[in-house]
């Protein structure tokens, strides 16, 4: 299998560790234009082919129908490279968050659409992870009978991207080439993992706010106006009954920092730490009139890391095998949440969104 690298920084370098377990050989290429991302590219990864230009690398090839062209450029790079290598007749995974806009991701999406090919995002680092999959189980056994309240919430003091986290990567603080904070950042993942658990039909985003807390740490030589804090208030329906979700993340608190995901049901409830995988879950029920807390069985961890997932899952789709990739509409329905919070946050007016169900893993 050959995977073609757009960009050659640090989560293309991510990427190629990451083929490298891939259960065949693979064949890598990179491309960027900044001479110094190949060079270190080059001397991490000496032998496989780079070069400046992609065009100039997608068609010095006639595409293998299982081609797979991986996007790990800046957000407003993204559409560009994407619609190339779909064109050229490769299957794309692109790198989170998957476009600027909805306008972006629809065109993305008709472009695979239009030449048979998949299109795929890496908002799905953590799924399939042992306690990912065990808080499903315990979902799809009834414990927790009719669930009707989500608290999803990590706020992380001074983790910023940025400026704590890849400081050398100033980009993620114009929201001209990130296209926002740390929604656009993390949100992928967060709406990636809440979908794949509560299977919604629609949400309906009912209040959403950002924020952006000021410390002495904030640069004053590069743009800075993205968000480092939102929340948002939610009605995921589908199921037995609606189930409301509260929803926070923040890189950059000036209050306590703390992670709280907790599924509330009328049976029982269950805690776990959804970007730890090392944490374990906790299951809490009646029993004989007083609260019983048990630890679930997540099981072993796999060979592969969060990092490893997306390539590890897409490369699965591509194969026709069981897959937790987020590919096609339901890659696109992911952003879309996103976006809808900062047009709820924008205009003060409530957004409904279908979902499609298909394709968010598990086919």
């Amino acid at each position: 299998m050959r995977i073609y690298l757009i960009g050659a920084g640090v989560i293309a370098r991510t990427h190629a560790l990451a083929a490298a377990k891939l259960p065949e050989p693979v064949d890598l290429r990179a491309a960027d234009p900044n001479p110094a991302a190949l060079a270190d590219f080059q001397s991490q990864f000496p032998g496989v082919p780079t070069c400046k230009d992609a065009a100039e690398m997608l068609n010095a090839e006639t595409p293998l129908d299982d081609d797979i062209v991986i996007v790990a450029t800046p957000p407003s790079l993204h559409l560009g490279p994407t619609k190339l290598a779909l064109q050229s007749g490769r299957h794309v995974l692109c790198e989170k968050p998957l476009a600027m806009n909805p306008v972006e991701a629809e065109e993305m999406l008709r472009t695979a659409e239009r030449h048979g090919r998949l299109l795929g995002c890496c908002s799905v680092r953590f799924k399939g992870m042992p306690h990912m999959e065990a808080v499903k189980r315990v979902i799809a056994s009834g414990a927790l009978g009719d669930i009707y309240h989500v608290t999803f919430v990590n706020k992380w003091e001074r983790s910023r991207s940025g400026i704590e986290y890849q400081p050398g990567s100033r980009w993620f603080l114009d929201s001209g080439k990130s296209g926002g904070g740390v929604l656009m950042d993390w949100g992928p993942y967060d709406f990636a993992t809440l979908n794949d658990i509560l299977q919604p039909s629609s949400i309906e985003v009912a209040g959403a706010w950002t924020a952006k807390p000021t410390t002495a740490a904030d640069p004053i030589d590069v743009p800075f106006d993205v968000e480092t804090h939102v929340g948002a208030f939610m009605t995921f329906r589908g199921g037995h009954r609606p189930i409301h979700v509260h929803y926070e993340r923040a890189s950059c608190a000036h209050g306590e920092e703390y992670v709280q995901a907790e599924i509330e049901g009328t049976r029982g409830a269950l805690r776990w730490m959804p970007f730890d995988s090392r944490q374990p879950v906790f299951l809490r029920l009646d029993k004989d009139g007083t609260i019983d807390e048990e630890q679930v069985e997540t099981g072993p961890r796999g060979p592969f890391t969060i990092m490893d997932n997306p390539i590890v899952h897409f490369h699965r789709k591509v194969r026709g095998l069981n897959s937790q990739a987020n590919t096609g509409r339901y890659a696109v329905d992911i952003f879309r949440c996103i976006s809808a919070l900062y047009e709820c946050e924008r205009t003060g007016v409530k957004q409904i969104l279908a979902m499609n169900r298909e394709g968010g893993g598990g086919h």
